[in-house]
């Protein structure tokens, strides 16, 4: 992190050793700024308010990457399953287009701020601050200009998040019985920012209000997630679900389980094949993944074995005494 204290090279190696078993022995750059949160981490009391997350992205997930030109995207945890469809819009010749999928860290990022801000203020109508600058600081992202910079990619992931329909699914095992529904993450937005001068403040706010479907499952069913370990994480979308999955599975866990990896990879996704081989990369690239979050949500009592990944009850991420400060 830029504005992170230093750690000694004593202290990051007995760290290293201890709590990044698939890591290399000579950590890289990212590795190291991982050693650096993990150390501060340590040394703080859980006193700064948590953020949160509405209860269904802990268990499905949004792509990686952008899916394309296709109709629908989806993803399925056990009984459950999200299907994603973009919004369309009509150009000035009558031509209807897709917006694109909402994809990578910035929704998810998003996300979390609004179900922060719905469960901190019990209101679905959110203004998200005074200034762009001041909103994506609040994300966590610099902003920076260019087709390719920071701004754009957040109108963009902006755009296609509140657009965006989701289905959402649950096959229990009564068979009599069909639950299901449609939602969007917005019911409206409307936005006044400054591409060029993102830190001047605008006439009027800028406003989301949720959907009353979303809204509800963010202040009936939030989980809480701890600030400085997703400003450690927000550069990898991977990582982030992996977080917001232990954080909402280990909350309420009795006893031990173990997830098949073929269920991790159908809750996750892979763009890699259904074979051997392609199932031998996803578990690699998850535990790589993996030992990095272990590495900041360190009370988590998680092992990767051949036959999945093993889930012991284990103590919230997030203390008791900080969910209280902001309920």
């Amino acid at each position: 992190m830029d504005d992170s204290p230093m750690v000694g090279a004593a202290q990051v190696e007995t760290i290293s050793c201890a709590m990044l078993p698939a890591m290399t022995a000579q950590p890289g750059p990212r590795q190291l700024e991982l050693l650096k949160a993990a150390a501060e981490l340590w040394d703080q009391d859980g006193s700064e308010d948590p953020r949160y997350l509405a209860r269904l992205w802990c268990q499905t997930t949004l792509p990686y990457r952008d899916p394309g030109d296709v109709q629908h995207w989806g993803r399925r945890n056990g009984d459950l399953s999200l299907v994603v469809q973009p919004g369309v819009t009509i150009d000035e010749a009558g031509q209807a287009h897709s917006v694109g999928y909402p994809y990578g860290t910035v929704p998810r990022l998003v996300l979390t701020w609004l179900s922060t801000e719905a469960v901190r203020t019990q209101s679905p109508t959110l203004m998200l601050g005074d200034s762009l600058s001041a909103f994506m600081r609040d994300l966590g992202l610099k902003p920076t200009g260019g087709r390719n910079g920071s701004i754009t990619r957040l109108r963009k992931q902006l755009e296609r998040l509140f657009l965006a329909t989701l289905t959402v699914r649950w096959d229990g095992p009564d068979q009599s019985r069909q639950t299901g529904g449609r939602l969007n993450v917005a019911s409206s937005y409307d936005l006044w920012w400054h591409d060029q001068r993102p830190g001047e403040p605008t006439l009027l706010p800028s406003v989301v209000t949720l959907s009353g479907e979303f809204y509800k499952e963010t202040v009936e069913h939030p989980v809480p997630l701890d600030i400085n370990v997703l400003r450690a994480l927000r550069g990898s979308a991977l990582r982030l679900d992996i977080y917001a999955y232990l954080c909402h599975r280990l909350s309420y866990l009795r006893r031990t389980t173990t997830i098949p990896w073929d269920g991790l990879r159908g809750q996750f996704g892979s763009t890699l094949g259904a074979d051997k081989n392609g199932r031998a990369r996803f578990r690699q690239e998850f535990e790589r993944n993996l030992s990095q979050v272990l590495l900041l949500y360190r009370h988590a009592d998680v092992d990767s074995t051949s036959a999945g990944l093993v889930l012991r009850p284990s103590p919230t991420s997030v203390p008791m005494r900080s969910r209280r400060s902001l309920r």
